[in-house]
C-alpha cells in the first residue's frame, strides 16, 4: 500500500526531534455544496531538528515511532513544490507571424457576419408578433 504524503506548516518545534505540522484540506460539503476548511495536526519526526515554526514541509507516513508519532518530515515544502518548465519563446513568436494575415482576415469577416445574423431573426420575430396581434383582433 502506498504511503500517504501530506503538505503543511510547522506550528511547533519545541520538542526534541519532533515537529507539529498543521495540514489544511478543503472539501465540498455534501449538503450545502460550499467549500469547508478542515485542519489536522500531526506529530512528525525531524531527526536533525532542522525545521522551525512557519516552515512549509511535506510529511510521509511511517511505522510508529512513539505513541503519537507516525509521520516523518521528508523535505521542505518550497523545495518539493513542482516547478513549471518554461516553453521556448522562439517557437511561440514564430507561429503567430505566419498566421497573422490569415487571422486578420478571419476577424474582419466574423463581426460583420455575426451582426447581420443577429439582426435578421429579430426583425422576423417582431413581424410575426405584429401579425399575430392583427389576427387576434
Amino acid at each position: 500500500m502506498p504511503r500517504r504524503v501530506l503538505q503543511g506548516t510547522v506550528v511547533s518545534d519545541k520538542m526534541d526531534k519532533t515537529v507539529t505540522v498543521l495540514v489544511e484540506r478543503r472539501f465540498m460539503h455534501p449538503l450545502y455544496k460550499k467549500y469547508v476548511k478542515r485542519t489536522d495536526k500531526y506529530a512528525a519526526h525531524d531527526e536533525a531538528n532542522s525545521f522551525k515554526a512557519g516552515d512549509n514541509v511535506q510529511i510521509i507516513e511511517c511505522a510508529p515511532i512513539s505513541k503519537r508519532k507516525r509521520w516523518t518530515v521528508v523535505t521542505d515544502g518550497a523545495a518539493a513544490a513542482p516547478v513549471k518548465a518554461e516553453k521556448p519563446k522562439a517557437k511561440k513568436e514564430a507561429a503567430p507571424k505566419k498566421d497573422a494575415k490569415a487571422e486578420a482576415k478571419k476577424e474582419e469577416k466574423k463581426p460583420a457576419a455575426k451582426k447581420a445574423a443577429k439582426k435578421a431573426p429579430a426583425k422576423k420575430t417582431a413581424a410575426k408578433k405584429t401579425a399575430k396581434k392583427k389576427d387576434d383582433k
